[in-house]
């Protein structure tokens, strides 16, 4: 029997928007799928009377379910497959061959080993893009979490195929846009500017406005990536997607480590939202992203942690640390990508980015009920700091998340997963990359 409504009583609230980030201690209730009442605790406080489920937040932090704003759920399946290399060197020569035996379940059974391991660490939304979407599908609708799919397409140039990537992609959009409860959105996923051809890109802005969903692309992620568009289009990525009409502020685009100024401004100009993905970019030693000038540009800019075979975890706490400190250090400015703003970043921005900011991202009444519970007790965040932000990003991580509801229902309490078989996921994973490494 599933819960009605739940009181979550005295937990420290952490409440980011577009402009801060606020904190209080207080109450909070939710109805159904809904948070219907926040109460401030020297103010009033929410009676337990009628609740179904009474959760005590005392020496816990409530705050929004982090966003992972660009992931490849299934390639948990190759966590650790090949490292230390060059970003076109582990494509070529690792993943894509490894990636052609392929297949429905074993796609199923990446997804499902990523999903728990996103509630274990406290993301209720991911933004997502590879293959077989539809069984991907399922496990998210299995899972209770809120994800975005795309079909990752890719044709270089080869008509054939290509229909068969708008075949796919399509069908996605038509067989799961509004699964799980309305949890699952779809959006087109052409893969790159250097994989996909111009036929295509043209095509998916065509169909995107046809059918009311996002995009999701790759975008300058290295500097051979910008090369090869020079050489082909005698233009930079993102000038050559403005130029095909491609830009508009259904987009969001991975990576942007190799952007230049004069690409700020387009970006900006067409409200285009990044996804910045630091731990992936510095493993493969893509480059470090501007992320500092772009939120000074008033860009919208999320956190994604990329997939699991090049970061090689999806814990976003550890994503806004290395996101944070990566543009210190590369600015020699301290005070660059702060706190909050990183909070913002992972929470109200990724929101803002996959055009659900209305529905979650922060803690509202009328959002979701999309939230996590750190245990401020834990002994990697004691002494709790007045500045709860600083020590969300600097010192906690995945494991701190002691439980995970969203849309209304609890996925864990107290670490204890609530709907998944963490176990079983496991086993399943281990056979699964096995018998795709002796394809």
């Amino acid at each position: 029997m599933e819960t009605k409504n739940i009181l979550i009583k005295n937990s420290i609230i952490l409440n980011p928007n577009e402009n801060t980030v606020e904190s209080f201690k207080g109450d909070l209730l939710i109805e159904n799928d809904k948070i219907i009442e926040i109460a401030k605790t020297n103010q009033s406080s929410i009676s337990t009377k009628g609740i179904e489920k009474v959760i005590d937040g005392e020496n816990k932090i409530l705050m929004p379910g982090l966003i992972n704003t660009h992931t490849h759920i299934s390639m948990n399946l190759f966590r650790g497959l090949a490292d230390d290399l060059a970003l076109d060197e582990w494509l070529n020569n690792h993943i894509w061959p490894t990636e052609a035996g392929l297949n429905g379940e074993y796609c199923y059974t990446g997804a499902l080993s990523a999903l728990v391991e996103m509630i274990k660490s406290g993301t209720t939304t991911f933004n997502d893009m590879y293959f077989f979407m539809e069984d991907v599908a399922k496990a998210v609708d299995e899972s209770g979490i809120r994800g975005c799919l795309s079909h990752g397409m890719i044709d270089f140039g080869d008509q054939e195929k290509r229909e068969n990537e708008f075949k796919e992609n399509i069908n996605l959009i038509k067989n799961c846009n509004g699964m799980g409860e309305g949890r699952i959105k779809t959006f087109f996923g052409p893969h790159a500017t250097s994989t996909a051809s111009k036929d295509l890109l043209e095509r998916v802005r065509h169909e995107a406005d046809k059918y009311k969903v996002g995009i999701h692309i790759h975008m300058s992620e290295t500097k051979n990536e910008v090369n090869t568009i020079m050489e082909q289009a005698k233009k930079r990525p993102f000038e050559y997607l403005e130029d095909l009409g491609f830009l508009k502020d259904d987009v969001i685009a991975a990576h942007g480590v190799w952007v230049s100024k004069e690409e700020m401004d387009i970006i900006k100009k067409r409200d285009v939202k990044i996804s910045h993905n630091p731990c992936s970019n510095m493993k493969l030693s893509s480059g470090i992203a501007p992320i500092q000038e772009m939120i000074s540009k008033s860009i919208c800019v999320g956190i994604g942690t990329d997939g699991a075979a090049s970061n090689n975890n999806l814990d976003m706490f550890e994503e806004m640390k290395f996101a944070s400190l990566l543009q210190k250090v590369s600015t020699l400015n301290p005070q660059a990508l702060n706190s909050n703003q990183t909070i913002q970043m992972a929470t109200i921005n990724g929101a803002k980015a996959l055009n659900l900011n209305k529905e979650i991202g922060s803690i509202e009444e009328n959002k979701k009920a999309d939230i996590i519970l750190i245990d401020a007790n834990s002994i990697n965040l004691t002494p709790i700091s007045d500045l709860i932000s600083s020590n969300l990003v600097y010192a906690a991580n995945g494991s701190n998340v002691n439980t995970t509801i969203c849309n209304g229902k609890i996925l864990m309490e107290n670490r204890k997963l609530s709907i998944l078989d963490e176990n079983k996921i496991i086993k399943k994973a281990n056979i699964a990359i096995k018998e795709l490494k002796q394809l």
